[in-house]
C-alpha cells in the first residue's frame, strides 16, 4: 500500500510541476501571452503606483509650445535663449543641471559661439545628450556635436525600448560593446559629476516615480520662459532637467500608454530621464519580478489548482471556488505590487492553476475509476450495497491501512450450535445457516455495518470503519435490539418446523483499536485488533452467566442515552482489575413493563449496600422466576455478596 501511494503521489507530483513549467515556458515564447503579460504589468505601473511626494531634488523645466513662439524659427531653439537659460540656472542655485537638447545643428554662429562658451564656463556640474552615427545622425551632425560638446559634457540620452512595443521599461546601461560608447548613460554621467557611484546593470527596469495624486506631477515643471522671474528657492540645490515638451518633438511610449488618460499615451524624453535620475539618485528598488517570481507564483497557482481538482465536491461548487482563486491571483498581483513593490505574472500562474486543474480531474478520474474496482471486488461481501455504493461515490473516505480509531462492535454466537450442527447432515446445515446468517448480515448492512468476518455461527460487525460514522455506537446498539429480535423469530420458526436451533447472545462495546489490512503477504484481511475487540467478545460470552441475550458495556450505554437498558453490574472480566459497567439494552416495550421498573428500585438498593436489596429481588424473583440478571443478583447477595461489583471466574 505504501508502494502504491508513492506511486500515486508521485503522479501528482510530476503534474503540478508540468502545470507550473508549461504555463511560464508559454507565457515567454508564445508572442499573443508574453504581449498580454506585459501589458498586465504596464496597467500596474500606470494605475496603480503608489501615491507619494513630490520628488523633491529634481525639477524639470520645459521647453514648451509658448516658449518656441517666442523665435523667428521653431527649430533648432534659439541658442541665446539657451544661454541665458543655463546662466539663470547656475545663479538661482541649481546643483546640477542635465541639458536634453540635442546640439547637432549649426544656427546663426554667434549665438552657437556664446552658447558653447556658457557651457564651458559653467561653474555647476553639466551634462548635455549626446549621440553619434550610430544613433542615426549623419557624419555632419555627428562631426559639428563633437565639436560643440567637449568630453566632459556628454552623457548619452539613449532610451531602451522594447523591440517588440517601442514602450522604454527599462534604464539605457550603455553599449554592450565599450570600444562602441563615446558617453556614459547621462543618469550616471550626472550623477558622478555629483560625487555619486551609483550602479546601473543592462536590463534594469524603470522604477518609475509617484504622484501625489492624479492632477499632480512626479516633478515640478516650469515652462523655460518663466525661469528669470521665479524665485531662486525654487531651483536652489536642485538637479534641474532642461528638455523639450512639445508634441511634435522628443516623445515616447512608457508604460503609461496602459492608463485609460489618453494624455499619457507618451511622456518627453527629459520627463523619462528625470524618472531614471531620480531612481538613482534615490536608491530606488525596481519591482521584484523575473523568472525565479515566474516558477513560484506559477508553483503557487498549480498547487491551488492540484488541490481543487482532488478536492470532490459539486461541479458548481469546483466552478465557483475556481473563479475566487483565479480572482484571488489577480488581485494579489495587483496587491503585491501596490504595497510591495513585487511585479508578479498574471498569465502565467492563471494557467498554471487551470492546466494543474484540469489534470488533477483527468488523474482523479482515473483513479477513481481504478479505486472502484478495487472496492467493488475487496468489499462486496462486506459491505451494505447502500455503503458500498457511498463509498464507491467517495472514495476518499474510505480508508484501508491499518489505523487507530474508535469503533463499536458487535459479537453474535448461536448457543449450543456447535452440537446441533453434529445432528444435521450437510445440506440442512447449509440451508440453515445461508437463512440465519443472511438475515443478520442483512441487519448488519441495514444499520450501515461493516461485517468483518463470520466464525462459524458467530458473526463480527464494526462500525465507523471503514468511513466515519458520528453516530456508530447508537447504530451497533440499535443493530443490537434487531438481531435479537430477528434471531429470536428465526428461533422460534425453526422450533415450530421441527428443527434444532439456539438461542443468539450479543455482545455489544466501544472503543479504539487498530482497523485495516492485516495478514500475511498471500493473503490479508480487513479486520479491528485490540483488547476493546475483545471485551466485546466477551461481552457475548457473559450473557450466558447473566441470562441474557444482549450484554452492552457502559461505555455503549453512555454513548446512547436516548436507548433504554438496565443495570447488570460492575463486573470484573477475567485477568483484568477494573470493573465495567455491564447493561441489557431494552427495546421500549420492555423497558416500561413492571418488572423493569421493579428491576431497577431492587438494582439501586444493591448498588448502595442496602440489606434491603435481598428481598427486593426474592420478591420479584417470585413474580419472575425466568429473569436472568434478577437470579443472578438473588443468589450473590444469599451468598453474602454485597454490591453490584462481580468478579467473573472464567471469561
Amino acid at each position: 500500500m505504501t508502494a502504491i501511494l508513492l506511486r500515486r503521489w508521485m503522479v501528482i507530483l510530476g503534474l503540478t510541476l508540468a502545470a507550473t513549467l508549461v504555463p511560464v515556458a508559454l507565457g515567454r515564447f508564445m508572442p499573443f501571452l508574453a504581449s498580454l503579460e506585459t501589458w498586465l504589468a504596464d496597467f500596474r505601473v500606470a494605475t496603480l503606483l503608489p501615491a507619494e511626494p513630490q520628488q523633491p531634488d529634481i525639477v524639470f523645466v520645459a521647453i514648451n509650445e509658448e516658449t518656441v513662439t517666442r523665435f523667428p524659427y521653431r527649430s533648432p531653439i534659439d541658442r541665446d535663449f539657451l544661454a541665458d537659460l543655463l546662466l539663470t540656472l547656475e545663479q538661482k542655485g541649481a546643483r546640477a543641471i542635465f541639458f536634453d537638447i540635442l546640439l547637432d545643428t549649426p544656427t546663426e554662429p554667434a549665438k552657437d559661439a556664446r552658447l558653447k562658451q556658457v557651457m564651458a564656463g559653467l561653474h555647476i556640474p553639466l551634462v548635455a545628450s549626446y549621440g553619434s552615427q550610430m544613433e542615426g545622425l549623419t557624419a555632419a551632425q555627428a562631426a559639428f556635436l563633437d565639436d560643440f560638446l567637449p568630453p566632459p559634457l556628454r552623457g548619452a540620452a539613449n532610451l531602451e525600448k522594447d523591440p517588440y512595443d517601442g514602450i522604454v521599461r527599462t534604464i539605457y546601461a550603455g553599449k554592450p560593446n565599450p570600444a562602441d560608447d563615446k558617453a556614459p548613460p547621462v543618469a550616471l554621467a550626472l550623477l558622478d559629476k555629483l560625487g555619486l557611484k551609483p550602479s546601473l546593470q543592462p536590463g534594469t527596469p524603470v522604477a518609475w516615480h509617484g504622484r501625489p495624486d492624479s492632477a499632480t506631477a512626479p516633478f515640478r515643471t516650469f515652462a523655460s520662459q518663466t525661469v528669470p522671474v521665479l524665485p531662486a528657492g525654487w531651483f536652489k540645490n536642485k538637479i534641474v532637467v532642461v528638455g523639450a515638451d512639445l508634441s511634435d518633438m522628443d516623445r515616447h511610449a512608457t508604460p503609461f500608454r496602459a492608463a485609460a488618460d489618453p494624455g499619457q499615451a507618451t511622456m518627453p524624453g527629459p520627463l523619462i530621464h528625470a524618472h531614471m535620475i531620480a531612481q538613482l539618485l534615490e536608491g530606488r528598488q525596481p519591482p521584484v519580478q523575473g523568472m525565479g517570481m515566474a516558477l513560484l507564483a506559477s508553483l503557487a497557482a498549480a498547487l491551488a489548482g492540484t488541490l481543487l481538482g482532488r478536492l470532490d465536491v459539486a461541479l458548481w461548487m469546483r466552478m465557483g471556488l475556481s473563479l475566487l482563486v483565479l480572482a484571488g491571483i489577480w488581485l494579489a498581483a495587483l496587491l503585491l505590487f501596490r504595497h510591495a513593490n513585487m511585479m508578479v505574472p498574471i498569465i502565467a500562474p492563471s494557467l498554471g492553476f487551470g492546466l494543474a486543474l484540469w489534470l488533477a480531474d483527468l488523474h482523479a478520474g482515473r483513479q477513481e475509476r481504478e479505486q472502484k474496482k478495487f472496492i467493488q471486488a475487496a468489499f462486496s461481501k462486506y459491505l451494505s450495497p447502500a455503503l458500498l455504493d457511498d463509498i464507491l461515490k467517495d472514495p476518499s473516505k474510505l480508508q484501508l491501512d491499518p489505523k487507530r480509531r474508535d469503533l463499536s462492535y458487535i459479537f453474535t454466537d448461536v448457543a449450543g450450535f456447535t452440537t446441533i450442527s453434529e445432528s444435521m447432515d450437510a445440506v440442512a446445515l447449509s440451508d440453515v445457516m445461508n437463512r440465519y446468517l443472511d438475515g443478520m448480515v442483512n441487519i448488519v448492512f441495514r444499520h450501515g455495518g461493516t461485517v468483518d468476518k463470520f466464525i462459524g455461527d458467530a458473526v463480527f460487525a464494526l462500525f465507523n470503519a471503514p468511513r466515519d460514522q458520528q453516530d456508530h455506537t447508537s447504530r451497533a446498539v440499535a443493530c443490537a435490539l434487531e438481531l435479537d429480535a430477528f434471531a429470536q423469530s428465526f428461533l422460534e420458526a425453526e422450533i415450530a418446523a421441527g428443527r434444532a436451533f439456539g438461542i443468539t447472545r450479543i455482545g455489544v462495546h466501544a472503543g479504539p483499536a487498530s482497523v485495516g489490512n492485516f495478514g500475511a503477504e498471500a493473503r490479508f484481511e480487513y479486520t479491528a485488533l485490540g483488547d476493546a475487540v475483545n471485551t466485546a467478545a466477551r461481552l457475548e460470552g457473559l450473557n450466558k452467566y447473566f441470562g441474557t441475550r444482549v450484554a452492552m458495556s457502559g461505555v455503549a450505554a453512555e454513548r446512547c442515552p436516548d436507548i433504554p437498558r438496565r443495570p447488570i453490574g460492575q463486573i470484573v472480566l477475567k485477568g483484568k482489575t477494573e470493573p465495567i459497567a455491564v447493561f441489557q439494552p431494552l427495546s421500549l416495550p420492555q423497558a416500561q413493563t413492571a418488572l423493569i421498573r421493579r428491576y431497577q428500585q431492587a438494582y439501586a438498593l444493591m448498588a448502595t449496600g442496602d440489606p434491603a436489596a435481598l428481598e427486593a429481588f426474592a420478591a420479584l424473583a417470585a413474580d419472575a422466576p425466568e429473569d436472568g440478571p434478577t437470579a443472578l443478583h438473588l443468589a450473590r447477595l444469599q451468598r453474602g455478596e454485597v454490591g453490584d461489583k462481580v468478579v467473573m471466574g472464567d471469561k
